[in-house]
């Protein structure tokens, strides 16, 4: 007995030094700029937050917080275009990126409510020209399309997309276009920009117009929303577009135009608000789009990283731009720690 507790006082010891060891080494690989963000004390304001944000190489801030029963409330740091030393404005516009499927992914459940669309046809029987240069895509039907869950490879992981930046004058479909499919449609997950690109030209497809046009007649005039643009051509004053930066290379990101949606963090904010409350849907439409796409999401290109939650616990829409990103994706990551430490200064000032 006595040499069995020995010899199990000594596995202990052996997986003691193991699990420290091991703990040491996974902090050595961990960036410290991320473990900073997370183990500095909580702030008491949303603002001793976003200005604490500047500290970890973001040039802009922006935070919206709309609190159920409370006025919109803004907050900014840093700067709207560092050159000119303009500080960041709450009322800017900014390029929300991926935030836009969320726009897509509700006009996609009109039409199919409506009876303009079936999201059991395939991209073959909106795109026949499309057969043999997408896999399956006599299998793929649009409702995988919004899922992610087509297997269509992303256009914006192909190499070529990025070395032929901004892309002007080429359909950047071509960059997912006779490749072999990244798994059988509706056997995975693999989130995909081509997914949301084909949804878009269907938009257009069917009504005959621009996505914007249809996303104007069904989305922004009825939230009162002046502040959403399709692209930067639509933007009257270029100046109200926020800066974006990219770690390393001495540009302004701002003047590119890549026809990525622009918005004000209030617009964006309002139009969150109205689909997680069911004000943007109707009894049909809600109960479609929960069975097809998620409520919140997240957006990033060069220069420009954002964030558009709503929490139902506290029953608050947070809205987050930040006009810096870096190859590393550290940047993506301290964003998504500055938005949770947001939250829970909201959860804590509600007792929670």
């Amino acid at each position: 007995m006595k040499n069995n507790k020995k010899k199990t006082s000594k596995g202990k010891q052996i997986f003691r030094i193991v699990l420290f060891v091991g703990t040491f080494i996974s902090l050595w690989f961990i960036p410290w700029i991320l473990v900073k963000a997370w183990i500095l004390p909580l702030p008491d304001t949303v603002q001793e937050q976003v200005d604490q944000t500047l500290s970890y190489g973001f040039d802009g801030v922006i935070v919206y917080v709309d609190e159920a029963g409370k006025p919109p409330a803004f907050y900014t740091a840093g700067y709207h275009n560092k050159e000119e030393k303009i500080p960041a404005k709450p009322n800017a516009l900014f390029k929300i990126a991926s935030i836009s499927k969320l726009y897509v992914a509700v006009a996609i459940t009109k039409l199919a409510n409506e009876n303009h669309i079936s999201l059991d046809k395939t991209v073959a029987d909106y795109f026949p020209e499309l057969v043999g240069r997408i896999e399956h895509a006599d299998k793929i039907t649009l409702r995988m399309l919004v899922q992610h869950r087509s297997g269509i490879p992303n256009f914006t992981d192909n190499p070529d997309f990025w070395k032929n930046q901004p892309n002007t004058n080429i359909d950047v479909l071509k960059y997912a276009l006779d490749l072999p499919a990244n798994f059988e449609p509706n056997e995975d997950y693999g989130y995909s920009n081509t997914n949301y690109l084909l949804l878009s030209r269907i938009i257009e497809q069917v009504t005959v117009g621009s996505r914007q046009e249809y996303f104007k007649t069904k989305i922004l005039i009825p939230l009162g929303l002046k502040n959403t643009f399709g692209s930067l051509d639509e933007v009257k004053h270029l100046d109200d577009v926020m800066s974006g930066y990219y770690v390393g290379i001495d540009k302004d990101f701002k003047n590119e135009n890549n026809g990525m949606m622009i918005a004000t963090a209030e617009d964006v904010g309002i139009f969150l608000r109205a689909l997680n409350d069911g004000t943007l849907l109707n009894e049909n439409e809600m109960k479609l789009y929960s069975s097809l796409y998620e409520f919140n999401h997240g957006g990033l290109a060069p220069g420009y990283q954002c964030m558009a939650e709503y929490h139902k616990d506290i029953d608050a829409v947070v809205i987050q731009f930040m006009n810096t990103t870096d190859f590393e994706g550290y940047q993506w990551n301290l964003l998504e720690i500055t938005h949770s430490r947001v939250v829970k200064i909201l959860r804590k000032s509600k007792g929670l």
